[in-house]
C-alpha cells in the first residue's frame, strides 16, 4: 500500500521545527527514523498531513558525559549505540539490547528518541529505560520538562509528550563497575517485536536491585526492589511472588501471555545469574 498525500520538510534548527510543529499542531508528525512511522503510512493507520524531519539536527544528536550519567541526543541510532560510538552509561546493557532490535538495516535509521515517543508497548528502549531509571527532557513553546522514565508512557502508543512538543535528550544515571544485568525477550522469529520481555538490573554498589516485566498491553511493570523475585526464580522456589508480580502486570494466570511472561522471567533471572558485570 502506498501512504496517503502529506507534505514533508527538514528544519533547519530545533527552533524553526518547533514554530512549524506549533503551527500544524495535530496535523503534523516528527520523522526521527521513520522505522514505525513508515509502515503506519503506508497501513494508512497513520495519516499525517505534514512530515517534519528532526534526524539530522546536530541539537539532538548530542552526547555528553560526566561522572555520574550520560547524556545521549533523541535523534542517535540504535546501530550508533550498538556499535559502542557513544558512551554506554549501562555497563554494557544497552549495547547488548540495540543489537537485538529488528535488523541491521532498521537500526540503521531507527533512533532512541523515535523509538520512546512512538511508545509501542512491544518495543525495547521504551522497556529498558525505566530498568535503568532514565529521565527525557522535552521541549517546547513553553520550555523544558524533565519526565522520568517510569511516568513517560501512559498507554499503548501513548506518552506524556505533548503535541507541541518534542523529546530531546535521554539523560541515563552510570552503573558501577560491579553492575550486573540481563534482559530476555521472546519472540517468534529474530527482527519480529517481543511477545514477551523481562529483564533484571543489579547493582551493589548503588544498593540496585530492579526488575522489569515488558510487552504489555500498556506501559511497562517496574519493580523498584526484585530482590524477593530473583530469590524464588534463581532457587527454584514456589514461585508465589513471580505469580503475584505478573497478576499485578495486568496477566490473566494461565493464559498464553502469562505462560510467556512467566518464561521471560525465569531465563532473565537465570541469564542475571551467568552475567558477571562490567569486568567480563
Amino acid at each position: 500500500m502506498k501512504p496517503a498525500v502529506f507534505g514533508y520538510q527538514q528544519a533547519s534548527s530545533l527552533a524553526e521545527g518547533l514554530s512549524v510543529l506549533v503551527s500544524n499542531q495535530g496535523s503534523a508528525k516528527i520523522l526521527a527514523g521513520g522505522q514505525s512511522l513508515g509502515p503506519m503510512m503506508n497501513l494508512r493507520l497513520a495519516q499525517p498531513e505534514l512530515l517534519l524531519n528532526f534526524t539530522h539536527l546536530d541539537e539532538l544528536r548530542h552526547v555528553r558525559e560526566s561522572d555520574t550519567e550520560v547524556e545521549i541526543g533523541a535523534a542517535i541510532t540504535h546501530a550508533e549505540i550498538e556499535d559502542g560510538k557513544v558512551p554506554d552509561p549501562s555497563a554494557g546493557l544497552m549495547r547488548r539490547v540495540a543489537g537485538q532490535i529488528a535488523y541491521r538495516a532498521v537500526r540503521n535509521r531507527g533512533t532512541l528518541g523515535g523509538s520512546l515517543a512512538h511508545a509501542d508497548p512491544a518495543a525495547d528502549w521504551i522497556n529498558l529505560m525505566p530498568l535503568l531509571d532514565a529521565v527525557y527532557i522535552t521541549i517546547g513553546p513553553h520550555g523544558v520538562r524533565s519526565i522520568s522514565a517510569q511516568d513517560w508512557m501512559q498507554g499503548a502508543f501513548t506518552t506524556s509528550l505533548n503535541d507541541d512538543e518534542i523529546l530531546q535528550t535521554i539523560i541515563i544515571p552510570k552503573l558501577s563497575v560491579q553492575a550486573r544485568s540481563s534482559y530476555y525477550k521472546i519472540n517468534r522469529k529474530p527482527g519480529e517485536f517481543s511477545e514477551a520481555t523481562a529483564g533484571f538490573l543489579v547493582d551493589p554498589l548503588r544498593q540496585i536491585c530492579r526488575g522489569l516485566i515488558g510487552a504489555l498491553d500498556g506501559p511497562p511493570y517496574y519493580l523498584a526492589d526484585a530482590a524477593p523475585l530473583l530469590s524464588e526464580l534463581q532457587l527454584g522456589q514456589s514461585q508465589e511472588v513471580m505469580t503475584t508480580h505478573l497478576t499485578d502486570a495486568g496477566l490473566e494466570p494461565a493464559s498464553h501471555s502469562y505462560q510467556l511472561h512467566s518464561v521471560a522471567l525465569v531465563r532473565a533471572a537465570r541469564a542475571l545469574a551467568k552475567d558477571h558485570g562490567a569486568g567480563r
